[in-house]
């Protein structure tokens, strides 16, 4: 069939391939590095109890049938290193079978994570880390052409995610109406970035033209993403700039950086395609039963998409094949933060020597800059954006990382910037406060240095030890 391919497009496969794995390192290394703490055997939300409790149907993983912090660790290494050699390019060494099967390795370790990750792994971009994984299994490597299913399957998912998060806008918070959003978004946003001060210190008149510019590029150039050359590929050159544009302002994980991957798939570089064997048809009848499942399971995100009451970052599956995403359909005008304490007096008192925790992204010291930390995702401080909403949203875990702190658990305390108790003594008593922040004017940033200026708004936590401790 020779509509079936389409041999121009065989570097933007190339490329697109080679940025995937990246994402797919960055999201193993950092399960990697912080999953004791989190979902370990000692984690604030344990795996091996929440197996026992969600059966294999609703969350398929290898860790349903066993699991062990040292499994989960040789998992994750395991995906790092095959990530790693996809960067490299081993799945072109391969027969197409066999390079088929080393793009599966890592979609199906990674859903594995998430889906016993629960809050932790709870973010749109690990549903849109998988659903972009699994159309990359189906790509091919050198012995054929790009398929033309996949590489449509491919603007299909950039389409949604950018006319998805365009729609919820519109529909949720009015201040997107009315362009006025950018006045507090990147003073309140989850993670602001070390440029993110000067970002809201911008003129309001260009906050109302970016509000726009993001309408446009997410309300009416993904329709673009289906003309022909080299309009789509102009469509894409315009999310990318957009989505670069959001890298800069902030630390949102990887989310803007797997969108800009997807975009490289529409773009169709200038270069001679080289000649490949015949297509075989083994192949094709693969594709096409990918790509018709595909087209039926997408029918959920479109009836989502036109509903009135569009929802954000939901999975229909428990594969994460196709999915819905979104985001920040609400804007708040205030940030919250909740600084944890510490003290090693031996009674808790207002004057006791509380010491606070630092934490690596997150803000806590007004005179500490932010840091760009983007793509890797720090979880425990995306986390503690939401237990500053809410105490609700803290409510499973927020307790046991009291408790992990009150014992100076190393592995907590490595997701930590710095620990304010040395190694050996831990607090007798940690306790949490909300304060209020914003962001310095220029003057008080000449005057003192500080990017942030907090307000205590109350208590968040009394103080707290361990259970069984002895009382002075």
């Amino acid at each position: 069939m020779e509509w079936f391919t389409a041999p121009d497009y065989w570097l933007s496969r190339l490329v697109f391939q080679r940025a995937l794995a990246v994402m797919y390192l960055v999201a193993f290394l950092t399960a990697a590095l912080q999953f004791r703490p989190l979902i370990g055997e000692r984690g604030m939300l344990p795996v091996p109890r929440f197996v026992e409790r969600v059966p294999f149907g609703r969350a398929p993983s290898l860790f349903q049938l066993r699991y062990s912090d040292r499994l989960f660790a040789c998992c994750a290494w395991a995906g790092c290193a095959v990530s790693a050699g996809l960067v490299a390019g081993v799945d072109s060494l391969l027969p197409l079978w066999g390079a088929m099967l080393l793009w599966l390795v890592p979609w199906a370790l990674y859903l594995s994570v998430v889906n016993v990750g629960q809050t932790w792994y709870s973010f749109g971009w690990e549903s849109l880390l998988l659903e972009t994984g699994f159309l990359a299994v189906f790509l091919g490597n050198d012995e054929v052409a790009p398929p033309v299913l996949v590489l449509f399957l491919l603007r299909w998912l950039l389409f949604r995610v950018e006319f998805g998060a365009g729609l919820i806008k519109m529909r949720g918070d009015e201040c997107w109406r009315k362009l006025t959003c950018l006045d507090h978004h990147h003073e309140t946003q989850p993670m602001p970035g070390p440029l993110s001060w000067f970002f809201h210190r911008l003129p309001r008149p260009l906050h109302r033209v970016e509000v726009a510019a993001n309408h446009v590029t997410q309300l009416a150039v993904p329709f673009l993403l289906f003309t022909p050359q080299p309009v789509a590929t102009a469509a894409a050159a315009l999310m990318i700039v957009t989505q670069l544009w959001l890298v800069l302002s902030g630390n949102f994980s990887w989310l803007n950086w797997i969108t800009i991957v997807l975009a490289l798939s529409a773009v169709r570089f200038p270069a001679d395609p080289p000649s490949v064997p015949a297509t075989p048809l083994w192949y094709e009848v693969v594709v096409l039963a990918a790509a018709a499942l595909l087209l039926f399971l997408s029918h959920r995100p479109v009836r989502n998409m036109v509903s009135r009451r569009q929802v954000m970052n939901r999975s229909f599956d428990p594969l994460h094949l196709v999915n819905t995403y979104g985001a920040f359909g609400t804007v708040s005008r205030v940030r919250h933060e909740v600084v944890i304490e510490g003290t090693a007096d031996e009674v808790a008192r207002e004057d006791s020597d509380w010491r606070e925790y630092e934490f690596k992204g997150k803000p806590g010291d007004p005179r500490r800059w932010p840091r760009q930390f983007a793509p890797y995702h720090l979880r425990l401080d995306w986390l503690m954006w939401f237990a500053a909403l809410s105490p609700s949203y803290a409510g499973p875990w927020f307790g046991v990382l009291v408790e992990r702190l009150l014992e100076n658990d190393r592995a907590t305390l490595r997701l930590l910037r710095r620990s304010p108790f040395p190694a050996d003594a831990p607090p007798r008593f940690v306790r949490a406060r909300l304060f209020r922040y914003r962001y310095t004017t220029w003057r008080e940033l000449r005057e003192t240095g500080a990017c942030w200026e907090r307000t205590y708004v109350r208590e968040y936590l009394p103080p707290t030890r361990l259970a069984g401790a002895p009382r002075s």
